[in-house]
C-alpha cells in the first residue's frame, strides 16, 4: 500500500484542525461546507477524507486522544516531571472542552464514533499513570499518592465538564491539586 501524498496529508490535518475549531465554536451540528471552506479545500475533499460527519467527529476526537497521549512523553523530555505532570493537566482540560462538544455525537453514533470514544480512556490513563510515576519518582509529588489516587482527583475535577464556567474552575483546582501535592519539606 502506497503512503498518502503530502498533499493529501496536510489537506487532512487542516480539515481535521478546522473541524475541531468550528465545533468549539459552533457545535457538533456545524455545516460540513462550513469546515471545508474553513480549511481551504473543496467539500469534495473533506469527503474524500471523512465520507460522514460521524467520521470527520470521530477523526477529530482520536487527534485530540492521540495529541493528549504523546503529550505526557514529549513533556518529561523538555520539563521536570512534577512542571511536566501540570502541563499535562492543562492540556487535559483543553481536550475536555472540546471533548465536551463533540462527545453527545460519538456517543449517539452507531459505528466510528461510539468506538472512538470508548477507546480514548486506556490512552489517557496511561499517559496520566506514565506522568504521575516520574513525579512521584522524582520527588516532585508526595511518594503516597499514586497514579489511582491522582486518577480519583481528577474525576472531581472533571465533574461538571459540560458546564459553563468549568474551565476556569478546573485550572485553579489544577494549582490547588499541584500545591497538594507536593511533599512535606
Amino acid at each position: 500500500m502506497r503512503r498518502p501524498r503530502a498533499d493529501s496529508l496536510r489537506n487532512r490535518e487542516q480539515l481535521l484542525e478546522a473541524a475541531k475549531a468550528a465545533f468549539n465554536t459552533v457545535g457538533a451540528d456545524v455545516p460540513l461546507e462550513e469546515i471545508a471552506q474553513r480549511a481551504g479545500v473543496g467539500i469534495g475533499t473533506l469527503y474524500r477524507h471523512f465520507p460522514t460527519r460521524d467520521a470527520l467527529l470521530a477523526g477529530v476526537y482520536r487527534r485530540e486522544v492521540e495529541q493528549l497521549s504523546a503529550s505526557a512523553e514529549a513533556l518529561l523530555a523538555s520539563h521536570p516531571p512534577g512542571e511536566a505532570l501540570t502541563a499535562w493537566l492543562h492540556l487535559l482540560v483543553d481536550y475536555m472542552a472540546t471533548k465536551r462538544v463533540i462527545a453527545p455525537a460519538l456517543q449517539a453514533s452507531p459505528g466510528e464514533g461510539s468506538a472512538a470514544y470508548a477507546s480514548a480512556g486506556p490512552a489517557i490513563a496511561g499517559a496520566m499513570n506514565t506522568l504521575a510515576r516520574a513525579a512521584i519518582a522524582s520527588g516532585d509529588i508526595r511518594a503516597d499518592i499514586g497514579p489511582d489516587d491522582l486518577h480519583r482527583m481528577l474525576i472531581g475535577m472533571s465533574y461538571g465538564y459540560d458546564q459553563p464556567g468549568w474551565e476556569p474552575g478546573a485550572r485553579r483546582l489544577i494549582e490547588v491539586l499541584m500545591t497538594g501535592l507536593k511533599p512535606a519539606r
